[in-house]
């Protein structure tokens, strides 16, 4: 680990940490987050639109539109924050940092949040959105879906929702430490707690009903390690080694390649969740951007194979965080 790395994951011990263990109080977590909220730069060449009225859905959120030429794929990329805090505007720097490293225009939605908004809300706010975007003339397979935490568990829902309503499906998904299993029944819950930097106990058994309400925890639409895998695009996933949600992304990938879908699965030792916003301070943030932007260029490439789809999985534990 780099000392940047070591030196966020003492930030968060000392900050964060703390926090998960006490009561939910949502009013003050989104308080605290709006002020906390760092957020980049445009990059040069790029042109950031924001669509936050009512009247913008299904595309409420905000574009980072690429000025100098036509992008050659599009991003459509879903915020992490448990379903009831965080923004567009709070993840930037991963998706920022994934359409300028893939050349690709990102448009991230502003999906409605829970309590007030609970399941299903941000699973039919999300296909609105693509469904929208194939209406406007952006081909299927020159989308990719993009996600952190409860953002990269509910783009692997909307992919399943869209397999299952006989939509077009996106040329792949791009998903940094999703929140699969709103039941929380992973292995690394248990074993990960007092090792994860960033979150502790039973914080995920916690939140999960503020987006559930009345909803069962093993719902795939949900909680997608449930659905049924087969015939989804490749997925590439981000997960650290000593993250609470480890096991939400690493049973994924078996399962999912055990249905004959291409997987690529990096486990990053010691790294903290979703690691990728901490771009461009952290170097395990940038490489782990560049490598999920190669894996949105590989996918939308105008040559790419079929049989793409069905290739095989690979798993590593080395090569971002050493």
């Amino acid at each position: 680990m780099s000392w940047q790395s070591r030196l966020i994951c003492g930030f968060l011990r000392r900050t964060f940490l703390p926090q998960t263990r006490k009561s939910i109080d949502v009013a003050r977590v989104r308080m605290l987050t709006a002020r906390r909220i760092w957020t980049p730069g445009v990059p040069g060449g790029w042109r950031l639109r924001e669509q936050y009225d009512a009247s913008d859905a299904p595309l409420r959120g905000e574009w980072l539109i690429h000025e100098r030429s036509p992008a050659r794929c599009t991003v459509l990329y879903l915020h992490g924050g448990g379903y009831y805090f965080c923004s567009p505007r709070s993840q930037r720097a991963i998706s920022f940092g994934l359409g300028e490293r893939a050349g690709a225009d990102v448009f991230s939605l502003d999906y409605r949040l829970a309590p007030e908004h609970p399941f299903p809300a941000a699973l039919d706010d999300a296909l609105a959105a693509y469904r929208h975007l194939l209406a406007s003339g952006t081909r299927a397979d020159a989308i990719v879906f993009g996600g952190d935490s409860a953002g990269g568990g509910l783009a692997l829902a909307t992919l399943v929702a869209l397999r299952d309503a006989g939509d077009p499906l996106p040329a792949g998904a791009v998903l940094f430490s999703p929140w699969t299993d709103l039941a929380a029944t992973g292995a690394s819950m248990r074993e990960n707690d007092g090792r994860d930097p960033m979150f502790s106990g039973e914080v995920f058994a916690r939140i999960a009903p503020l987006y559930l309400g009345t909803a069962s925890a093993t719902d795939p639409y949900a909680s997608p390690l449930y659905a049924d895998f087969r015939g989804l695009p490749p997925l590439s996933l981000f997960v650290g080694s000593t993250e609470m949600l480890l096991d939400d992304t690493r049973r994924v990938a078996e399962r999912a390649s055990a249905a004959g879908v291409a997987v690529e699965c990096e486990i990053a030792r010691g790294l903290p969740h979703i690691w990728p916003i901490y771009a461009p301070f952290m170097p395990e943030a940038r490489r782990t951007l560049d490598a999920a932007a190669r894996f949105v260029r590989r996918v939308t490439a105008a040559d790419a194979p079929s049989g793409a789809r069905s290739g095989p999985s690979q798993s590593s534990e080395t090569s971002i965080a050493s």
